[in-house]
């Protein structure tokens, strides 16, 4: 039997293009090699993605994200995608220019990526990977997910939004005019409950990564669409920690109360505490704890359906910041050992690498674009 195929709900593809011209269609090891010495590896770590990454993974389908930060939150003179804080025109113009790169990714390399909006389409996309076996050589989807709602001027807008091809939409990154944010607390606003109600009739899943607790709960009870977390942790599996960037268990049984799924993110910082980039030769953080994050979920759902993976890689950190036996994205798949040493079967295993994301866009994804 082949691996399961891997869909991954979190990349910021569009933003590490920008910001590093980083070449996607290469290689792992190409782009290694040409960044070396640079500014990439440097501020952001060596990159976890490349064609190898995603045809040896059986990398079907990725979220690629719209996603800048505000320029209060830039950290260098090299972090060239920002927009001007409270400046809704600005961070639209850098959403339009992260989808004009998709759009020109799937153009010019149609061997490589292709945008997903349909469930026509996805269901062609997906027949050809499950008839590739071990050795794929085919382009990886790509459904848009929008971080941080910062880019919509209106929520009347949201019908371009969706006209353009996205289909998630998460309202926070930082704290913004919708709710309060990771490092930025608040609750979900007057704004942001207008916002809410305009995605939902349009048909939006809600994502609620980077909210904070309360704007998170108000919305899980107020949103009446699908419901995720595309890449968070479990906040109870990090004691000690202060921040509001972790699901709290109240989130997590809320969303699991919503049929909503939880990515987790193998990600040393948010696997343990006693991991610190700023050590000169920082503890070692094992892969079984990305297992038991996804364990985490399950045992509070009673089941496998609502955990799945959202890596942020190369967005949120590199090689240098990944678990042990992490060299690329590939590696994900030794969580299947992982997994099956706490119990879950095959078709569990199966559900958590791509399964259960591949259910949500089965039902989210329109009929026609």
């Amino acid at each position: 039997m082949p691996q399961p195929l891997i869909i991954d709900a979190h990349q910021d593809l569009a933003w590490n293009i920008l910001t590093f011209s980083r070449d996607y269609t290469r290689r792992v090891a190409e782009t290694r090699a040409a960044e070396q010495g640079g500014l990439a590896p440097k501020v952001n770590g060596d990159t976890l993605l490349g064609r190898d990454a995603y045809m040896r993974g059986r990398v079907a389908v990725v979220f690629g994200t719209l996603y800048a930060s505000p320029a209060r939150h830039r950290v260098g003179e090299w972090d060239a995608v920002y927009y001007n804080d409270d400046n809704p025109a600005d961070a639209h113009r850098i959403y339009r220019q992260q989808l004009d790169v998709y759009n020109r990714l799937a153009e010019e390399h149609p061997g490589h990526f292709t945008r997903l909006l349909t469930r026509p389409q996805l269901a062609a996309h997906l027949a050809r990977w499950q008839a590739a076996g071990d050795s794929p050589d085919l382009p990886v989807g790509l459904v848009t997910l929008m971080e941080g709602a910062e880019g919509v001027r209106t929520p009347a807008e949201l019908e371009d939004w969706w006209a353009w091809g996205v289909r998630l939409i998460g309202p926070a990154w930082a704290g913004n005019r919708f709710c309060g944010g990771t490092a930025e607390p608040g609750p979900l606003t007057p704004a942001g409950r207008e916002l809410l109600a305009v995605m939902g009739d349009l048909g939006f899943v809600l994502d609620i990564s980077h909210m904070d607790e309360p704007a998170a709960l108000e919305a899980l009870d107020r949103y009446e669409g699908r419901v995720i977390a595309s890449h968070s942790n479990a906040k109870a599996l990090l004691p000690g920690t202060q921040s509001n960037r972790h699901l709290s268990d109240a989130v997590i049984d809320r969303l699991l109360e919503r049929d909503g799924i939880i990515g987790a993110v193998p990600y040393n910082r948010f696997l343990s505490m006693d991991w610190n980039p700023r050590d000169l030769h920082p503890a070692p953080v094992p892969l079984d704890l990305v297992a038991a994050q996804i364990d985490y979920t399950c045992q509070r759902a009673g089941n496998a359906r609502h955990a799945g993976l959202g890596s942020d890689a190369d967005g949120g950190f590199g090689l240098q910041s990944a678990p042990v036996g992490i060299d690329t994205l590939a590696d994900l798949h030794q969580l299947a050992g992982l997994l099956a040493g706490r119990g879950y079967n095959d078709a569990d295993i199966a559900a958590i690498l791509g399964g259960n994301w591949l259910g949500l866009l089965q039902t989210c994804l329109p009929e026609s674009s």
